[in-house]
């Protein structure tokens, strides 16, 4: 069996549980049948074990270098990864045939694609931050945009990247300075921009920097950013194609995905001088002003991206300890003279069946997520609204529950290797760190959280959360039909449900508006444990009725996660509902003393 990931699992979750082949009943998907879906997973099962798994050891252990000229070196085996998944058209699965893709589901894209997450979560960034820059072109850019930019990143042929954070504003993009200025019919920038994942390397044959900017006299804050295209390499209007005047100011040394180049960039030194003049080439996306709404939109595709990954780490992870538990002979459990293997020890059970209910639960969610997106494109009208605020109210628990809880499965797949865990000799050190970055890509868990509590439970008087609410109760019912455990976890989730959408409407009219988003964070936590404990209903009513170890693990999961996880989460109401103030009223000197 693999050790990337649980193929039967997979299957479980996209045919047993959400059945995407009904899926292909819809025009949209017509030229696809189950085959096509099965050979699409087996092809990226495939470059994910033979391309990807082995390349990401090297890719830890031999970190990019920043050499004289200014370019960015790393080893060759990221390069051959890379150039095997672009030939196999997975980059644009998705896509419709117009734009040169496969038309294939988005569930599918994303259920493939997260075989080569698992396998080298660092290089399979590149590819992650490429399509959603693509996808972002196609949403807003002009047809030219799309034809020189969007089209040969879906190919393969250029990376990309987001430009947004700087030094001096992290995640507070309405302090950005990098600045735009018009030069005839295009922009010239001047800035730093800092954490630039993919920010330079020769593994494409340019680099289409996706930049939040400021024109002159644009207003301050986050109304006054506009998008630009900075391409590395930029055609002139007489044809050639010259450097352009963006460099690598260093390379940020990080504790895990060391294969991603992540690098400070600025704009604008005159280094290269474009047309004889310094400051970067750029070209605007969309209205003037209206960049971070055009980022947001992949932002959250990569949110959403970060969320997957985390799951992936945490899966690669726990199918490693369960190998190693399974092989690892030491101590007798009672009434035995020879020594047993260790997962035979209840300690060591319970800590893979931790792993179980988060990476499972983690990963199912997200696929769900993506089905969603399948059900956006194939709908209209209000039918589609709702879909789209579904998802929304979704997006921040799927990038940071996983990112969360998935690298304590990390830390529990160590805790089984015992002492060999924490050594460079066994892989699960590597995804631990590997893992601990997603809680901050793409917006911390704490922007996270704020997003959901501040925003997403009462958009559009609270729309959103009756609609996830609306799911919930049916899945509620459908478990209490069928008896037993499934009837059990219902009433639970519905418990959970109930007791979420008092303390939504309480908060929502309590007077201390800053007290109560100081709460975000554990209101994450609760909110994202009720959808996990859904998810599992969901999974536990599609094993009805079937019989065997893969169905019988998948219910001792729901079940740990129903008596232990759902307790401990709801232990937090009440602290929740009072609006603890503690957080606010801890002075800044008090922790400094």
């Amino acid at each position: 069996m693999s050790q990337i990931l649980s193929r039967r699992d997979m299957d479980f979750i996209l045919f047993e549980w959400l059945q995407v082949d009904d899926l292909l009943e819809n025009q949209l998907y017509s030229e696809h049948d189950k085959e096509t879906i099965q050979a699409t997973i087996d092809l990226a099962e495939a470059i994910a074990t033979d391309h990807f798994q082995s390349a990401n050891r090297v890719a830890d252990q031999i970190e990019p270098v920043l050499m004289p000229g200014g370019e960015v070196a790393l080893p060759n085996e990221i390069g051959a990864a890379l150039a095997a998944f672009a030939e196999s058209g997975l980059l644009s699965a998705s896509q419709t045939v117009e734009r040169g893709g496969m038309q294939l589901p988005f569930v599918v894209d994303r259920a493939a694609f997260a075989w080569l997450q698992a396998a080298s979560p660092a290089i399979s960034g590149y590819a992650l931050l490429s399509a959603a820059a693509a996808n972002l072109l196609f949403e807003h850019g002009s047809e030219d945009q799309v034809a020189k930019y969007a089209k040969p990143l879906l190919a393969g042929v250029d990376f990309g990247t987001m430009c947004l954070s700087e030094p001096q504003a992290g995640s507070s993009l309405g302090d950005i300075r990098t600045r735009a200025v018009l030069d005839g019919n295009r922009y010239r920038l001047f800035g730093n921009k800092m954490w630039i994942s993919g920010a330079d390397h020769g593994l494409s044959r340019s680099i289409t920097h996706l930049v939040l900017a400021r024109t002159e006299g644009a207003p301050a804050g986050v109304k006054g950013l506009s998008l630009f295209i900075v391409p590395r390499d930029v055609e002139l209007e007489e044809g050639s194609v010259v450097h352009n005047d963006v460099i690598v100011a260093g390379l940020n040394h990080k504790m895990g995905q060391r294969g991603t180049v992540n690098a400070a960039l600025n704009f604008g030194e005159a280094k290269y001088k474009p047309d004889g003049e310094g400051g970067a080439i750029g070209y605007m996306v969309g209205a003037e002003g209206s960049g971070l709404s055009l980022m947001f939109h992949m932002m959250n595709e990569a949110r959403i991206g970060v969320g997957m990954s985390a799951a992936t780490i945490g899966y690669t992870g726990f199918l490693h300890s369960v190998d190693y538990a399974n092989t690892r002979i030491q101590g007798r459990t009672a009434g035995e003279t020879s020594p047993v293997a260790i997962i035979e020890h209840s300690d060591v059970r319970r800590m893979l069946l931790v792993q179980k209910s988060y990476v499972e639960g983690a990963l199912a969610l997200n696929l769900y997520c993506a089905k969603l997106v399948d059900e956006m494109r194939c709908s209209s009208g209000t039918e589609r609204e709702e879909i789209t605020l579904l998802l929304d109210i979704l997006t921040p628990v799927a990038k940071a529950w996983p990112s969360e809880y998935c690298l304590e499965a990390n830390r529990l797949a160590i805790q089984v290797y015992g002492g060999y865990g924490y050594t460079r000799d066994f892989p699960v050190e590597q995804f631990y760190r590997d893992n601990r970055l997603n809680a901050i890509h793409e917006g911390t868990n704490g922007i996270q959280a704020l997003d959901l509590l501040g925003r997403k439970v009462s958009m559009q008087n609270g729309r959103a959360l009756k609609i996830l609410a609306s799911r919930i109760r049916k899945s509620c019912q459908r478990g209490a039909e069928i008896g037993g455990e499934p009837s059990q976890h219902a009433a639970l989730v519905e418990e959970i449900l109930g007791a979420v959408v008092i303390l939504v409407e309480r908060m929502g009219v309590h007077d201390d508006r800053q007290a109560v988003l100081a709460n975000a964070a554990p209101f994450l936590d609760v909110f994202g444990h009720m959808v996990i404990s859904w998810i599992w209903l969901e999974q536990i009513i599609a094993c009805d009725g079937k019989s065997g170890d893969f169905y019988d693990g998948k219910r001792a999961a729901a079940r740990y996660f129903r008596l232990w996880e759902l307790p401990r989460a709801m232990s937090l109401f009440n602290r929740l509902d009072e609006v603890d103030r503690t957080f606010i009223d801890t002075r800044p000197e008090w922790l400094c003393a």
